[in-house]
């Protein structure tokens, strides 16, 4: 073979690879758009049906997945980042719960991710607010998805998402029992969630201590900053406690040479696109937005979903931003921020709906201790029961060796202790998140 022949064969067939290499993946079957929940604010839906290799999307359940913040996206972090068919480079995910289920995501409150209000007054101010316009989305879905109705339902949630499902669940209860909706609903997850705020900053101090980020006088400066919390609560001054929450978290950051609040093991991401302290004392909350939404809306997913996504979903108004809202969002929810829904868990468990709790191991901003105390606060008649069983260890697979998490369930709660695992425990531990995900849904390992 000549020289200039062996070289336009070699040619050819880098050519050849390379279109091969770009080809994109196979999408599985989506559907979405928006619901009118109220005058001047709209919601925004994405539905991908389940694409497993041996079930048809009938047999598997559906699952709303609710992301935190409040301002997070649904359809952006929690599609892209975490549980959705391709990552935000746009590759197959190898732990996509679409092997398992059909995935629902939501961008809510409204003004979240794709979802927008046209007036400043339409942002949500409370947990009613959020569960009221989520039931207004749900009727609307159910009915124009009919296919749907039948298929066992459950809610999962993160963060501040867990506090918002914990509440629409109980008022998808209620409508299923008042026959205002037609589904199969049958349970809801609270992942890392924010159900207690304040025993979620009781536990930073004694967290990190255990863990070598505190020393005897950073412990002492955390446990008095958290004590403030907890009088401004005790007093029904929530507002004024979500600001000293952002004054806690600034003397953890110091006292820990900034230690990430998503993953104490990890790099804190955060920190490289802070707000000058001048903007972000001019602005209450705005600091807050930054450390715990704005994180959430990287650049790297921004450009994603402000570009090829928007074309490709034709439908996003041109005067609609993805995440343009999101400050918004966090900013009108100050008041809620750091009330707890326990009682609301406890409306769940009376009314014999299935509560899975779970948590990631390394996640400081709702680290599991606090996530246990909270659970001992509850009125079921039957957490003596619960607490008096021994947890489990779970594998990823039947061979492996290494424990990925411990678990207990007694009647309809269940908890997963995720080891290895930040405040986004699919993103960290997506084999174990998967398989919680079919223990939870019960279907065969």
């Amino acid at each position: 073979m000549l020289l200039t022949e062996s070289i336009i064969l070699i040619l050819s067939l880098g050519t050849l690879s390379s279109a091969f290499s770009i080809k994109e993946p196979k999408e599985p079957k989506q559907a979405w758009g928006y619901v009118p929940v109220r005058s001047n604010a709209s919601m925004f839906w994405w539905l991908y049906y389940a694409d497993s290799p041996t079930q048809n999307f009938t047999q598997l359940p559906l699952i709303l997945w609710l992301q935190g913040g409040p301002g997070a996206s649904g359809c952006g972090y929690g599609n892209f980042e975490e549980i959705g068919p391709l990552d935000s480079d746009l590759k197959p995910r190898k732990t996509t719960w679409l092997q398992a289920a059909s995935l629902l995501f939501v961008d809510n409150p409204v003004g979240t991710g794709y979802s927008y209000v046209n007036d400043t007054l339409a942002y949500a101010t409370d947990l009613s607010m959020v569960a009221s316009d989520m039931m207004v989305v749900l009727r609307e879905f159910f009915k124009s998805k009919a296919e749907f109705q039948t298929i066992p339902f459950y809610i999962f949630s993160e963060s501040y998402g867990g506090k918002m499902a914990a509440a629409i669940a109980l008022e998808v209860h209620k409508a299923i029992q008042a026959g205002t909706i037609k589904c199969n609903f049958r349970g809801v997850a609270l992942g890392d969630s924010w159900i207690s705020p304040l025993d979620s900053v009781l536990a930073w101090g004694p967290y990190l201590y255990s863990t070598s980020f505190l020393d005897d006088q950073g412990l002492k400066e955390v446990t008095t900053a958290a004590k403030k919390i907890l009088n401004a609560i005790n007093t029904g001054a929530f507002k004024f406690a979500t600001l000293l929450w952002d004054k806690a978290e600034d003397i953890i950051e110091k006292n820990t040479n900034g230690v990430n609040f998503y993953n104490i093991l990890t790099h804190d991401s955060t920190k490289d696109t802070a707000l000058s302290s001048a903007t972000t004392e001019t602005i209450p909350f705005l600091k807050l937005f930054q450390r715990h939404v704005k994180n959430q809306i990287k650049d790297k997913l921004n450009d994603l979903m402000n570009g090829p996504i928007r074309k490709k979903l034709k439908i996003i108004p041109d005067y609609v931003k993805w995440g343009g809202q999101s400050a918004g969002v966090f900013m009108n929810m100050a008041e809620d921020f750091m009330k707890n829904a326990i009682d609301i868990v406890d409306s769940l468990l009376e009314a014999n709906v299935n509560v899975t709790v779970y948590n990631g191991q390394l996640d400081l901003i709702v680290p599991t201790i606090g996530q246990e105390a909270w659970l001992r606060k509850l009125k079921w008649p039957k957490l003596k029961e619960f607490n008096a069983l021994k947890w489990q260890p779970l594998y990823t697979c039947p061979e492996c060796t290494e424990t990925a998490a411990f678990y207990k369930s007694y009647c309809n709660l269940s908890f997963f202790w995720i080891l290895k695992a930040g405040h986004m425990v699919p993103a960290d531990q997506g084999d174990m998140a998967l398989k919680m995900l079919r223990m939870v849904t019960q279907q065969k390992q």
